[in-house]
């Protein structure tokens, strides 16, 4: 089988999870498409995976409440040799990065990080990811049993199953947790997750100040109900979050529309949001790189235009 662990916060199944479920479709790999869901309190977000996958299996214990790197791998390299599973996909968020390499060690498996497609290449997996700060595509390839990182965004999500798959309990023996959460936080905002955003507004150096960066891009995202994102250079100039930063070393989006206010277009950020279905960009440089990819390109000052915008939307 295809071993897919799922991501998932609040009941819901993650976008990521769908995306890993078209990455293991094209892969080439035989067997049935199988999502492990780890958790508790999980039965809404198996009936959702139980939509795109052949078959489900559920760990629904106390232990699996609160994430943690050993008890993930552990848990999740247990069902991978007792289902004999040709493949494990995890995603590649900073958790899955976290724990991944700990569930190849487990099975004695190559690890494939970062992948931004699979396929097969006769009896072994190929993944390709970005190198060189993303200006080099490479493919590498394992044999037998491989574990596999996916790079969020770089999938399209995946379409539901033709038939549900059918849910299993399994039981999981865990290891004595050496972590203890003391506490949690969760960022509030009224604003859609980037990642699960159909419609992101990003802005780069070019709106000109943090206060034209709230006026303009944050005020284009709320008339329109989309994600706001940020280019590295204005997150390294403390206008943003990290949270926010599109590109290589960012994350990776696949929106249905990507608005770029002021983004010059550098090729790590591009490496972060290419994928976009619809690309419009606005910037006063006519040789700005954005426009060698945008499908739509504005050439004027972003500060005169995007009020315009907002305006237009808000009516």
């Amino acid at each position: 089988m295809i071993l897919i662990v799922a991501e998932h916060a609040g009941g819901k199944l993650g976008k990521s999870t769908l995306e890993m479920v078209t990455a293991a479709r094209e892969s080439g790999r035989e067997g049935p498409i199988t999502l492990l869901v780890l958790g508790q309190g999980v039965a809404a977000v198996a009936k959702e995976a139980a939509a795109v996958a052949d078959q489900v299996l559920v760990a629904d214990l106390p232990g699996l409440a609160q994430y943690n790197a050993e008890v993930w791998a552990a848990a999740t390299a247990q069902i991978a040799q007792e289902g004999e599973a040709s493949t494990v996909i995890i995603g590649g968020s900073r958790s899955g990065r976290e724990y991944a390499p700990r569930v190849a060690v487990k099975l004695d498996a190559p690890y494939l990080e970062d992948a931004t497609k699979l396929s097969s290449n006769g009896a072994a997996l190929q993944a390709q990811r970005y190198t060189y700060l993303a200006r080099v595509t490479e493919t590498v390839e394992a044999d037998g049993l491989v574990v596999v990182t996916v790079k969020p965004g770089s999938f399209a999500p995946a379409s539901p199953a033709t038939a549900a798959g059918e849910e299993y309990d399994v039981e999981v023996t865990l290891p004595a947790s050496r972590v203890e959460v003391t506490g949690k936080s969760v960022e509030k905002s009224s604003r859609v997750a980037l990642t699960e955003a159909d419609v992101i507004v990003t802005g780069g150096r070019g709106v000109g100040s943090p206060e034209n960066f709230s006026a303009y891009v944050e005020g284009l995202a709320d008339a329109i109900g989309a994600g706001v994102g940020a280019t590295r250079a204005v997150v390294d100039a403390g206008w943003r979050p990290y949270a926010e930063q599109v590109g290589q070393t960012g994350k990776t989006v696949q929106p249905k529309a990507y608005i770029a206010l002021g983004v010059s277009g550098a090729v790590q950020h591009l490496s972060g949001m290419g994928k976009s279905k619809h690309i419009i960009a606005i910037n006063k440089d006519a040789d700005a790189p954005i426009f060698k990819v945008a499908d739509y390109g504005i050439v004027g000052d972003v500060n005169a235009i995007v009020p315009a915008l907002i305006e237009a939307a808000k009516q």
